[in-house]
C-alpha cells in the first residue's frame, strides 16, 4: 500500500504542469460543476472512514462471551431440567448477574468514550470551477479541481502545486516535524530522472507536492488536486485505524489462562462424576454433586475482578490527569516494557528557541544578536518559528529597544530560491547597513568579507569551507543554523534589490534547537529503573533527535532511517529494532511495523504519539498513549489521553497498572490453586466416603461466598518489590502454582475428614450432616484465608498487611461461614451446628495450613524465582 501511494505522489511530483493537467482532465480554469458532479459521484466525498460504535445491546450481548459466563449458564440450564433445583439456579444466576452487570456498566461508560471517531472539521475550500474562484465545503473537493490556498487554509486533499509564492507549509502531524516545509511549484530537482520504483523517495521531499491534513503557515498557491478521501496519505492510514484492534497482551493472557483452567475443568469434572456414580450407586445425585463442583471450580467472579480491578486503575488514574480510553490499557501499561514514542512536544519543548549567536571564531557575541534582531524586528513578512526565537531571546537580554537607533530604509523579502531575507536601516545621515539572514549556504556564497578577531577579511575559499564545516558539526549537534550578513554602503537613495546582497561581510551564525523538557531526563530515569526500554520513532531527522536523545539519557547505539527499513524483511527488522533506540525520518506506516514486529518478539509495547502519523502505530500497539492537544484521529486510536503531556505522568501511571496486573493475577491464582486444591479433596472424599463430602447446595453457596470475600481485591495493595518491573500473563505460571500451591489445601481438608469421621463418629449416613458442616466451615475458611497468604511473597499480618476492605470482607465471610450451620438457613440446607470442642481442632487446622503454605511458598520463589 505505502508502495502504491508513493508512486502515484511521485508521478504526479516529476511531470510538468500541463501533463499532470492532462492526467486529470483538467484545465486551470478548473472543472465544470457537471463534471465535479460526475467525479463526486466516481471517488465519493471527501472524507476519511471511521469505525461505528456498537449499540448498547451489541455490548451488553458482547458480555456474555466469556466461556466461564457460558459454563456457569449451561450448569444453571442443566441443573433445572434434571431436577428442577431453584437454589442451585438462584446461586448461580446471582454469580452471573453480578458480573455480568459490573462488566457491562464499566464497560460501556468506557467505550461511550472511546468510540466518538469524531468528523473531520467542517471546513471550506476555495476551489475555481468553471473560470469563478467560490467556497465549497471540503467534503465535495474532488481529483481535477484546481484550488486557491493562503495564510491558515488547511490542505483538503493530495495537491500539486501549480503556482506558489513564498509558501510554508506545516507537516508537522504528519511528519512529527516542528519546522515548516518550504513548498514550490518547480519540479524537485534530480527526481525527474529516478525510477519511479526507487526505494529511497520520500513521499515528504516532493517539496511540489501538499498532503491533506497539513495546514498553510504563510504565502499562497494554486494547486490542483491528485486525491481525495481515503485515497490520500492520510486517508490510507484511516483505512488502517478501521476493524477491531489487534490483540493486546492483556486479552492473549486472559484466554490464554481461561483455557488453562477450563482443561482442567473438563478432565476433572468426569473423574469426580464417575467415581461418586460407581460408589454411591445413585448417578442422578453424582451427576448434580458433578455439576456443583463445576460451579465451584469456574472462577465466575473473574470478569468482575477484572473490571473492578481495571475501573478502580481508570479512577485512580483520572485523579494523576491521565484519561483511561479502553480499560483493559490499564494492564497493558502495566506489562509495558517497551515504551516507543515520538520526539516532538514529547521529549522536547516543541519550542524552537535561540541556542548561539556566534561569531566566526566560535565566541558568543552579541553584535550578531544585534544584527539579527534588527532583521526579525523590521522585516514586515510572516515572521515564521526561527524569527520568533531571535525576538524573544532578545527580549530576555539588553538587547531589546537598540532598534530605536535606527530607522528602516527597505527591504528585501524572502523567496525559496535565494532561501534568505534582508532589511535595510540607517544610523546616521550618509550610511546604509544591509543586513541578511538565511540558509548558511546561500549567504556565505554571496559574501566576499568575515570578521575575524574584529578585523576585516577577504572570504577566502578556505574560510568558506571551515565556516560550512562549522555548520555541518552544529547540524549534526540537532541545531538548525542561520548565517548573518552586513553590507555599509553610502545612502544611494535607491530601492535595495536582491542585487544588493552581494560582497556582504559574514559575521556570524544563529543556532536554533527544541530544547528538551526538564523532567524528560529524570521520566526517562525512572522509565528505565522500573524496566522499560524506551525508543524514538520519528520523522524528524537523525542529527537533531540523535541530539535530543544524548540530552535526556536515552542511549544512542544505533540509529535506523526509514529509507533502509523497507530493504528488510519482518525477521530482520525485528532483530534490529530489539537493538536499536533511535528510528529517524519514519513515516506512519513504518512506525507501525517497527510496533508490530516488536510485539512479535514478546515485547509488550506502548506508543506515545498525537500526530496523524501516529494514529495507525497508536492502534497496532498493546497500549496507544496519546495527549488531549492531540489531533482527533490519534485520540481516536489512543487506549489512553494524557492531560499533561509528560512522561513522568506516564510513569505514574505504569505503577498503577501494575497494581491492577497484580490485583488481578492475585485473584486468578488464588482461584486456580483453591479450586485445583478443592478436587483433589472431593476425589478423595468421593473414594472413601460413603456419602457425599457435601451437597451440591453447600459447594454452591460455600463457593458465593468465597467470591464475595474476594470482590474487595482490586483496592488491595502491592508489595512495592513487585512494582520494580513490567509484569506480563504466564499461563505456564499460573498452571504450576495451581499444582504446587493447591494440594496444600486438600492435605488439610483430609486431616478435616480424618477428624469428622474419627473424633466426631460422622462416619455414617446417619450423621453425614454433621460431617458436611466440619467440612463446610473448614473449607469457606481456609479458602478465605488463602487470600492473606497468596496476596504477598512476605509474611502475612507481619510484614504486609492487605488493605482495609480485604481485611474487613474476608473476616466477615469467615465469620458468616462460621454462623451459617448454627443459623435457621444452614438447618434449611442441611447443615447443623457443631460442638465447641470442634472449634480448636479448626484453630490448630488453620494455623497448621498457614504455617505449611508459607514454608512451600518460600520453596517455591527460591526454586522458580516468582510468586505472583
Amino acid at each position: 500500500m505505502t508502495q502504491s501511494i508513493t508512486e502515484r505522489l511521485v508521478q504526479a511530483s516529476i511531470i510538468v504542469e500541463e501533463d499532470i493537467l492532462n492526467e486529470l482532465n483538467s484545465t486551470t480554469q478548473g472543472l465544470s460543476d457537471q463534471e465535479a458532479a460526475l467525479r463526486l459521484e466516481q471517488y465519493g466525498t471527501n472524507e476519511l472512514s471511521r469505525d461505528q460504535p456498537p449499540a448498547w445491546f451489541i455490548q451488553f450481548l458482547a458480555c456474555f462471551k466469556n466461556p466461564f459466563i457460558l459454563i456457569l449458564l449451561s450448569l444453571a440450564a442443566f441443573s433445572y431440567v434434571m431436577d428442577e433445583d431453584m437454589e442451585a439456579v438462584v446461586i448461580i444466576s446471582t454469580m452471573v448477574a453480578i458480573s455480568i452487570l459490573i462488566t457491562f456498566t464499566q464497560e460501556y461508560r468506557s467505550t461511550r468514550t472511546a468510540e466518538k471517531l469524531k468528523a473531520m472539521v467542517k471546513t471550506t475550500a476555495n476551489v475555481i470551477r468553471q473560470s469563478d474562484e467560490r467556497k465549497i465545503d471540503l467534503r465535495y473537493v474532488v481529483p481535477g479541481d484546481i484550488i486557491q490556498l493562503a495564510a491558515g487554509d488547511m490542505i483538503p486533499a493530495d495537491v500539486r502545486l501549480i503556482q506558489a509564492k513564498n509558501l510554508l507549509v506545516s507537516e508537522s502531524a504528519l511528519t512529527g516535524e516542528a519546522m515548516p516545509v518550504e513548498k514550490s511549484a518547480a519540479i524537485p530537482k534530480g527526481l525527474a530522472k529516478l525510477r519511479i520504483s526507487k526505494k529511497d523517495i520520500h513521499t515528504f521531499d516532493l517539496n511540489n507536492m501538499c498532503y491533506m491534513g497539513t495546514n498553510v503557515i504563510s504565502g499562497s498557491a494554486r494547486a490542483v488536486v491528485v486525491t481525495t478521501g481515503i485515497q490520500t496519505y492520510w486517508g490510507t492510514m484511516a483505512k488502517q485505524l478501521i476493524g477491531k484492534k489487534p490483540l493486546t497482551s492483556f486479552d492473549k493472557g486472559v484466554k490464554s489462562i481461561t483455557f488453562v483452567l477450563i482443561r482442567f475443568m473438563f478432565i476433572m469434572i468426569p473423574i469426580i462424576l464417575l467415581i461418586n456414580g460407581f460408589t454411591k450407586g445413585d448417578w442422578l445425585e453424582a451427576l448434580l454433586f458433578g455439576l456443583s463442583v463445576a460451579v465451584g471450580l469456574t472462577p465466575e467472579m473473574l470478569p468482575v475482578i477484572v473490571a473492578g480491578n481495571l475501573a478502580k486503575g481508570a479512577v485512580a488514574m483520572s485523579r494523576k490527569k491521565v484519561v483511561i480510553k479502553r480499560l483493559n490499557a490499564i494492564q497493558n501499561l502495566g506489562a509495558m516494557d517497551v515504551l516507543c514514542t515520538d520526539k516532538t512536544g514529547t521529549l522536547t519543548e516543541d519550542k524552537i528557541i535561540l541556542e548561539k549567536h556566534i561569531n566566526i571564531d566560535g565566541e558568543a557575541d552579541p553584535k550578531v544578536l544585534e544584527y539579527a534582531y534588527l532583521n526579525g524586528f523590521y522585516q514586515t513578512g510572516l515572521r515564521n518559528l526561527l524569527d520568533e526565537a531571535v525576538l524573544e531571546h532578545a527580549f530576555q537580554s539588553n538587547i531589546i529597544g537598540v532598534e530605536k537607533e535606527y530607522g528602516k530604509l527597505d527591504e528585501i523579502p524572502f523567496d525559496f530560491d535565494r532561501r534568505r531575507m534582508s532589511v535595510v536601516v540607517k544610523n546616521n545621515d550618509t550610511t546604509d547597513i544591509l543586513i541578511c539572514k538565511g540558509a548558511p549556504e546561500e549567504v556565505i556564497s554571496n559574501c566576499a568579507y568575515t570578521s575575524i578577531h574584529g578585523a576585516s577579511t577577504p572570504l577566502t575559499q578556505e574560510i568558506k569551507s571551515n565556516m560550512l564545516q562549522l555548520v555541518n558539526e552544529m547540524n549534526q549537534d540537532g541545531l538548525r543554523v542561520l548565517a548573518v550578513a552586513v553590507r555599509t554602503t553610502e545612502s544611494q537613495g535607491l530601492p535595495y534589490g536582491v542585487h544588493d546582497e552581494t560582497d556582504m561581510e559574514l559575521i556570524g551564525f544563529l543556532a536554533f534547537l527544541d530544547p528538551p523538557k526538564e523532567t524528560a531526563k529524570a521520566a526517562i530515569h525512572a522509565l528505565k529503573e522500573n524496566g522499560i526500554t524506551i525508543k524514538v520513532i520519528t520523522g524528524d531527522n537523525e542529527f537533531v533527535t540523535r541530539k535530543v536523545c544524548q540530552d535526556v539519557g536515552i542511549e544512542v547505539d544505533k540509529v535506523i532511517l526509514g529509507t533502509q527499513i523497507d530493504e528488510w524483511s519482518d525477521d530482520q527488522l525485528a532483530v534490529l529494532a530489539e537493538q536499536t533506540t533511535i528510528f529517524a525520518k519514519i513515516n506512519p506506516l513504518q512506525k507501525a511495523r517497527i510496533v508490530r514486529v516488536l510485539k512479535s518478539k514478546g515485547h509488550t509495547v506502548g506508543f506515545l504519539g498525537d500526530g496523524i502519523n501516529d494514529a495507525v502505530a497508536l492502534k497496532e500497539s498493546d497500549v496507544g498513549i496519546s495527549v488531549d492537544t492531540a489531533i482527533d484521529i490519534a485520540k481516536e486510536s489512543a487506549d489512553i489521553i494524557l492531560l499533561e503531556k509528560s512522561l513522568m505522568v506516564l510513569e505514574q501511571g505504569v505503577i498503577q497498572g501494575r497494581i491492577t496486573f497484580g490485583n488481578i493475577i492475585k485473584y486468578i491464582k488464588m482461584t486456580a490453586s483453591s479450586n485445583f486444591g478443592n478436587m483433589f479433596s472431593v476425589l478423595v472424599a468421593s473414594a472413601f466416603i460413603p456419602f457425599l463430602p457435601m451437597l451440591p447446595i453447600h459447594l454452591l453457596i460455600q463457593n458465593l461466598f468465597y467470591d464475595v470475600s474476594q470482590i474487595s481485591i482490586p483496592w488491595d495493595k502491592m508489595d512495592k518489590e513487585y512494582l520494580k518491573k513490567p509484569q506480563k500473563w504466564d499461563s505456564k505460571s499460573v498452571s504450576r502454582f495451581m499444582v504446587f500451591i493447591g494440594p496444600i489445601s486438600s492435605i488439610f481438608d483430609i486431616t478435616t475428614y480424618a477428624l469428622m469421621w474419627y473424633v466426631f463418629s460422622a462416619n455414617s449416613v446417619e450423621h453425614q450432616s454433621l460431617f458436611q458442616s466440619g467440612w463446610f466451615i473448614e473449607g469457606l475458611l481456609s479458602q478465605t484465608l488463602i487470600v492473606h497468604m497468596i496476596r504477598t511473597e512476605k509474611i502475612p499480618f507481619i510484614q504486609s498487611t492487605a488493605s482495609r476492605p480485604v481485611l474487613v470482607l474476608t473476616a466477615l465471610i469467615m465469620c458468616l461461614g462460621v454462623y451459617i450451620p448454627f443459623s435457621p438457613f444452614g438447618s434449611a440446607i442441611g447443615l447443623e451446628p457443631l460442638p465447641m470442642s470442634y472449634f480448636p481442632w479448626l484453630v490448630v487446622t488453620l494455623l497448621s495450613y498457614c504455617l505449611l503454605t508459607q514454608a512451600v511458598k518460600k520453596w517455591y520463589i527460591r526454586r522458580f524465582n516468582e510468586w505472583l
